[in-house]
């Protein structure tokens, strides 16, 4: 039976990162993953300033974001005017592309098994990982960072409970001008022009050499919409947003469409000795709110930075030691502001009430007034475009 300290199931972005913090720390760990490089999904497309800062602390940001494309400037509109010009802080970015620059970060010290765990035992002392050619690992501590999988997790009574079934679509697809070389912004974020639009936000950012586009709405997946979307998006989205051609001009759909619902869940149970979930294991975020990779790469730098140390200096890996990741303040922080900019994005994006409505106007408001200040004390070129 192979031998280590701590065993990952699970090579996606938190498995990975996690995996690298270790590996750099000089941790024995095993890494577990049935794919020897992870393959296209549609998730995080872009980190901005605050996950850059996470990530700053994991130590990996200077394997990372070399591998981004940085936007000069983002362009925030709405009603087809720009309303503000702020300085970038986008790093476009793919999620496939995210996950294996970060498993190129892996120390060879680190082990990786490329292989499905197919079951696991917990207790106080030792863990037992069975994998599916047969092969068993020991580990003192299991870190599940298996994403939306469920079954492992239900073999030792995890459960978990869905609090909000689609709480939002997004949308992704690549686009370009036609009939010019270019698009006059380096990024922009559009904003709807009604709660009836069911729509969160449109978002246009560089990923290497491209213009991509993220539109976040907020509608049950048999919505004909959405097929209306993957038969022709050029058209269904001048007229979600009319305007919007004002800043864009005529524009050409020049990747397929990609649709991926989220579902908002938590867990139960999670609690017990030897195990802990991270990422997207132990609960979900909104792709709407852009926190996901803020709770993924939070969950990972308090874990391999400050519990898991901490953990192996003594003997046993009881279920009072795993509380106090979960109890982390940090942590819990993290977890709380995720929720809550997923409920409120929501409710402000909707709300047909004279409340939302207020609401929906006094962001304009204030945003157009910040645009201003911005312009009068650094005025900007209108072309000023993003760095290829």
């Amino acid at each position: 039976m192979r031998q280590t300290d701590i065993a990952i199931i699970g090579g996606g972005l938190a498995g990975s990162t996690a995996a690298a913090m270790l590996g750099r720390a000089g941790i024995a760990s095993v890494l577990i993953d049935p794919h020897p490089i992870y393959p296209p999904d549609f998730r995080c497309e872009k980190l901005d300033s605050s996950q850059v800062a996470v990530l700053t602390k994991t130590g990996l940001a200077d394997a990372i974001l070399p591998a981004t494309t940085h936007d000069d400037t983002v362009w925030i509109a709405r009603f087809g005017h720009l309303i503000d010009r702020r300085p970038g802080d986008q790093h476009g970015i793919m999620y496939d592309t995210l996950v294996n620059t970060m498993r190129a970060a892996i120390p060879a010290n680190v082990e990786t098994l490329y292989d499905k765990a197919v079951d696991i035992r917990t207790s106080d002392k030792q863990q037992t990982v069975a994998l599916s050619s047969g092969e068993k690992i020991s580990a003192r501590l299991i870190v599940l960072a298996n994403g939306l999988n469920i079954s492992l997790r239900h073999n030792i009574g995890i459960t978990r409970t869905v609090v909000s079934p689609c709480h939002s679509i997004t949308l992704g697809f690549d686009l370009a001008p036609r009939g010019r070389e270019r698009f006059d912004f380096g990024a922009l974020t559009y904003y709807p022009e009604s709660a009836a639009d069911c729509a969160a936000y449109l978002t246009l950012f560089p990923v290497r050499g491209a213009m991509r586009a993220n539109l976040m709405v907020y509608r049950d997946m048999d919505d004909p919409w959405l097929r209306e979307c993957r038969y022709d998006m050029h058209k269904t989205l001048f007229e979600l947003m009319p305007n919007l051609r004002r800043l864009t001009g005529d524009i050409e759909i020049t990747s397929p469409v990609r649709i991926r619902p989220a579902d908002l869940y938590v867990t139960q149970g999670h609690r017990q000795p030897g195990i802990v979930l991270v990422g997207d294991a132990f609960c979900t975020s909104c792709p709407a709110a852009g926190t996901g990779t803020t709770k993924v790469f939070t969950d990972v730098q308090r874990l391999c930075s400050v519990h898991i140390p901490a953990w192996l200096a003594t003997n046993g890996m009881s279920t009072s030691k795993i509380a106090a990741f979960y109890d982390d303040p940090v942590k819990q922080a993290c977890d709380q502001a995720c929720a809550e900019k997923a409920y409120s994005l929501k409710s402000m994006s909707i709300d047909t009430g004279l409340a939302g409505h207020a609401n929906r106007w006094l962001r304009f408001i204030v945003r157009s007034a910040i645009g201003q200040l911005r312009t009068l004390r650094e005025p900007r070129s209108p072309h000023t475009t993003a760095r290829p």
